[in-house]
């Protein structure tokens, strides 16, 4: 029986099955080879594995025509469907659900294929990635843990496990899984970023910055999201030592421009200049830069994660496609399919509203709309780390309205996890002071010079 480099069985050889394991090998790895398989579709367009993985490539633009550029080959698996084994056939039953907007199907398929192929990774990949996006984050953890003790020498099983962990607020378990991916291959870099997560989550700034830093060497060669999200992340403990300058320099060299056109490169790029800003960074022309590439984002409603942070964007840099953004998300709330319907009309639509008012100044309104969703906006996909946006925003727009009661109390629920971030005690010190608690005022001040 023919099989990948983990043990799978495939029903190609030869090109075929090469461009197959590099898929395999380069998706679990954040490495740039995984786009061979689509040469090797090409070359063997009757090959049925290629030709899956190439459509699941196409998905991952996470962009209006990423079904239509991924349906081609879909329909060249399916004239040989006929001869596929059933691992083969899962995964093709994965992607039609995937192209077709059926996310729950699409995940269903990916779990019960686990259940008979627990060394398939890239159908735990598959899984984790639509509980991702779905705010699912036990099923992030329950996909990972199906499939563990089948894969407990593989250092990017840990890798998944660990995110699953921090993703359900489990942090002991997520480090000593993130250890482990570590112990098996140090350069393991879905683990780093699990790692930091744990960190960023325990307030522990300063051994992020250590571990992030003594890590980075390895993530280059990365492909763009995994380069780019990880200087990313030692970017948010760069904002939180009060390094704003250093930060800064991260969004610059590392963050933005490695791939510009692509979804996660652009948020990314979005969530670091409004943390920034919200600091009191003068980030210059930066949001023109991003401009021209949200503007192709106006219908954009993939996913509603996404799409918020596109408006945001669009809207800081002065875009007028943030209107037709808008109203595209309005029609949405009345139109996406049954299983994210709710989530579109109840959280995506209000936060859109909200993130927009912000972002022109109308900060009554923006807390208004943003405070109505916030206990929800799990629902609309992302991790803790990134929606962590929306909750600054919301901040933001408290502070500039001069609630300073609000602001004293979100301040100090933010500091359970960040209780010595810089910027966060002096704006806390501010705000003490405003509301005539002279000592707090001082505490905090000192909490922000010691660090």
């Amino acid at each position: 029986m023919k099989t990948d480099l983990l043990g799978n069985p495939v029903s190609c050889d030869g090109d075929a099955l090469d461009g197959v394991n590099d898929f395999v090998d380069g998706f679990l790895r954040y490495q740039p080879k995984a786009v061979n398989v689509l040469a090797a579709s090409d070359r063997q367009p009757d090959a049925i594995l290629p030709n899956i993985f190439s459509g699941c490539l196409w998905m991952f633009l996470e962009a209006p025509e990423a079904a239509e550029k991924a349906r081609p080959f879909l329909q060249r698996a399916k004239q040989h469907l006929d001869r596929a084994n059933t691992r083969e056939k899962g995964l093709f039953a994965v992607l039609d659900a995937w192209i077709d907007n059926d996310v729950p199907a699409s995940l269903q398929r990916a779990e019960q294929l686990l259940e008979v192929y627990p060394r398939d990774l890239i159908a735990l990949k598959l899984a984790q990635y639509h509980c991702l996006n779905t705010g699912d984050s036990p099923g992030l953890l329950r996909t990972a843990l199906k499939v563990r003790d089948a894969n407990s020498t593989v250092a990017q099983m840990h890798g998944m496990l660990a995110f699953g962990y921090e993703q359900c607020h489990l942090l002991d378990k997520a480090k000593r899984a993130a250890e482990t991916a570590m112990s098996i291959e140090a350069d393991e870099p879905w683990a780093h970023h699990a790692l930091a997560h744990v960190l960023l989550t325990r307030g522990e700034t300063a051994a992020g910055i250590r571990f992030m830093e003594s890590e980075s060497n390895s993530w280059d060669g990365l492909n763009s999201f995994m380069f780019t999200h990880n200087w990313w992340h030692l970017a948010l403990f760069k904002i939180s030592a009060g390094d704003l300058d250093g930060a800064l320099q991260i969004y610059d060299q590392r963050c933005w421009g490695v791939e510009p056109g692509y979804s996660q490169d652009q948020v990314g790029a979005i969530a670091l200049l409004a943390r920034l800003e919200f600091c009191g960074v003068d980030v210059g022309d930066r949001w023109q830069s991003l401009r021209p590439y949200l503007e192709t984002r106006k219908a954009d409603t993939v996913q509603p994660f996404l799409t918020l942070q596109y408006l945001y964007g669009l809207a800081c840099a002065g875009a007028g496609q943030a209107d037709e953004l808008m109203e595209t998300v309005r029609r949405m709330a009345g139109s996406a399919p049954a299983y994210c319907r709710d989530v579109w009309s109840e959280v995506a639509l209000p936060g859109c509203e909200g993130v927009l008012a912000h972002a022109r100044g109308d900060y009554a309104f923006a807390i208004k709309r943003l405070s109505a969703v916030q206990p929800q906006l799990w629902r609309v996909g992302g991790s803790h780390a990134q929606r962590d946006l929306f909750d600054q925003i919301l901040l933001d727009a408290v502070l500039k309205e001069q609630r300073w009661i609000s602001a004293q109390q979100m301040l100090e629920a933010r500091r359970r996890f960040d209780p010595d971030g810089i910027p966060l005690n002096k704006c806390l010190a501010d705000v003490y002071d405003r509301l005539g608690l002279a000592d707090e005022s001082a505490a905090a001040l000192k909490r922000a010079a010691l660090h």
